[in-house]
Order: C-alpha cells, then structure tokens, then sequence
C-alpha cells in the first residue's frame, strides 16, 4: 500500500492494473471534547469537468452528491458493488450514471473502521466526469465551536473494491488545526488513466462555500 502525504499522488490504473472499481473509505474519531454536541463529518463529492482555465467546474446541480442528495441508488444489481451485507443499500445517494455511490451520513464516527465510504466504478462513470472531488465538512461547526483540531485517526483509505486489495492511504489529522472544511482530495483522468491527488487544503467554510465555488445553485 502507497502511504501519500499532502500534494501526493499516486496513478492507480499503474499501481492497481485491472481494477475498475475503487471503495473509498473515510474514518475519524472525535477527541473528548466538552462541545456538549455530537461530532458529525459530512463527506461531498463534486463530479467536474474542467473550464477553460483548468479549474474543476461542477458539470450540474445533479453533479454534486451528498447525503441528502435526491439521486439515490435502487438495488445492489444495478450497482454491482461487491461489499457484502451493508453496502449498497436502498436509497444510498449516487451519481445517475451509478458511477458514484455514497454510504450516507455517518453522524456520530463512534466505532473502527470507515465512517462513511464512496464507491466509485469507473466503467460506469459518465465520460464527461473529468474530476471527482472529495470534501468532508463538519456540519454546525460554528454553533457548536468545533473545527478539525479535535478530530484524531482520520484518513482517506482507497481499495480495490472486488478484492479489498488497498491501494493508497493518506492520513489527514496533521495537517489542519482551526479548520471546519478539507478539501480531502480529488481523483482525475489523464490520457486514458485514473489518478488520485492527496490534495489537503483546509478551509473556515461551510458546505455552501463548497458548491458555489464549484459553480452551482443548490
């Protein structure tokens, strides 16, 4: 397994010939704080295409997939994700093209392993998709004075989804401090490959921030 560090990248169809489908799992503990509130990470995602500049621009308001997002999965057929028991389930949120499934919202983080997990299957992903940002934000975290400084043991773990094979991992809890957003990382296609940047960027925003900077109206 590839241990990244913030700006890495790693070109997974090299690294993980073969494999097509990728499980994306996201974990945190939230240090023992008196906030006197739950400590709840949302993870979105921003399917893009790249503008004339070559920045990543949300391709549609259908584009951007969270937990409350009205596209949702409707049977493990016509997913295909192999993870047994608890993913997909019904109603989990996904892209319309099921290229992209989210697990749903995790509110608490309490327990081991992945809070929340996206799948991604690239032989079901829409040709126009060139990106796929991951940002994971904390929801209230003004109302209830939390930032990333008292989350401990988070990362982003990717997997062969068939296998369970991991393929890179990056540790985020060094990196930010005061923090309410990260920009976790991004996923891309070059020239016919599939690459992942450990981006890391932290960020005083909100989920809303997120969705008009990628230029959209939800």
């Amino acid at each position: 397994m590839i241990n990244l560090s913030k700006g890495g990248r790693v070109n997974l169809s090299k690294e993980a010939p073969g494999t097509q489908k990728f499980r994306v799992g996201l974990g945190w503990d939230a240090n023992g704080t008196d906030t006197g509130a739950d400590f709840d990470l949302d993870v979105s995602i921003f399917l893009c295409k790249y503008d004339a500049q070559a920045n990543p621009r949300l391709i549609s308001d259908q584009h951007f997939i969270f937990y409350n997002s009205e596209i949702r999965t409707s049977d493990r057929k016509a997913t295909f994700f192999q993870s047994g028991d608890d993913f997909p389930k019904n109603g989990m949120p996904a892209s319309k093209c099921l290229g992209v499934v989210h697990s749903g919202d995790n509110r608490t983080g309490a327990g081991a392993g992945d809070d929340e997990v996206i799948f991604v299957d690239i032989t079901k992903l829409a040709p126009e998709v060139e990106e796929i940002s991951v940002i994971v934000t904390i929801d209230q975290a003004a109302a209830r004075k939390q930032n990333f400084g008292q989350v401990r043991n988070s990362y982003i773990q990717i997997s062969d989804e068939v296998t369970g094979t991991e393929i890179a991992k990056y540790p985020l809890e060094d990196d930010f401090s005061m923090e309410t957003a990260v920009q976790v990382g991004s996923f891309y296609r070059r020239d016919g490959q599939f690459f992942f940047k450990a981006v890391g960027a932290g960020y005083n925003r909100g989920l809303g921030d997120f969705v008009q900077v990628y230029g959209g109206n939800v």
